[in-house]
């Protein structure tokens, strides 16, 4: 039985990738530009636009989703996901990601301080791999999850963060699991899953307005700072601090 004087949180740290512990220099808009084409949207056009816009402003919603919205037949949406896929997976090959600085180090430091972490996205499995397949980060997190894994269903719902939690088994409660990401969506999914910490970044999509709006317990300038702020919060909930 375990000892609830004992403090047993935040041992699920739940990371999402592009934009949190990935910089990708725009290849999302980018990705999205050369499928849309694919798919007859005039660039220069005002639906190129509005596309594109909402492909901002959904940052960190599963693409699949995205694109059955823009599009509206899943025949369309599954066309444009497919050469997003593609032009997404030929941009990383061409060199154009790197980790968010510290981002490799938090990961390692979590864990040697036996947190469990896994590594999330709104991509496609084989975009994940791609990415991680290119940074070297194959075997990084201790597991790695994309809509498909959870049922098919990514940000802002929280399935992924629920994944993680039965997966894992790391924590019995699910109110020990942190979150972190740079989009409004990975607040939402925190929020949703019931976790105790969800922590904004500010190294991606979104700004801290936006962050805290949709439900950031806390706001970092990078995701390099959350170990020191894990370490600080498991401190003061030692017995007698």
């Amino acid at each position: 039985m375990t000892d609830t004087n004992t403090p047993d949180t935040h041992r699920l740290i739940v990371l999402d990738m592009a934009g949190t512990t990935v910089a990708d220099g725009g290849l999302v808009e980018r990705a999205f530009e050369r499928a849309a084409e694919r798919l007859g949207v005039e660039p220069g056009s005002a639906d190129h636009a509005a596309k594109l816009q909402y492909v901002r402003d959904t940052m960190g919603e599963s693409k699949i989703s995205v694109f059955r919205h823009l599009f509206g037949t899943e025949e369309l949406a599954q066309r444009a996901n497919s050469a997003f896929e593609q032009a997404y997976g030929e941009l990383v090959d061409g060199g154009l990601i790197a980790p968010i600085p510290g981002a490799r180090e938090a990961v390692e430091k979590l864990r040697a301080d036996g947190r469990t972490v896994v590594l999330t996205t709104g991509f496609a499995r084989v975009t994940q791999d791609a990415i991680l397949d290119a940074l070297g980060w194959q075997g990084l997190a201790d597991l790695t999850l994309c809509p498909a894994d959870a049922g098919g269903r990514g940000r802002p719902y929280p399935d992924m963060v629920l994944a993680a939690f039965l997966r894992t088994g790391a924590v019995a409660d699910v109110r020990d699991t942190v979150v972190a990401g740079d989009t409004a969506y990975d607040m939402l999914s925190g929020v949703r899953s019931g976790a105790g910490i969800v922590a904004g970044v500010l190294t991606g999509a979104h700004d801290r307005a936006a962050l805290t709006e949709h439900g950031a317990t806390h706001v970092l300038a990078s995701v390099a700072d959350l170990p020191a702020l894990l370490a600080q919060s498991d401190q003061e909930r030692e017995p007698g601090a």
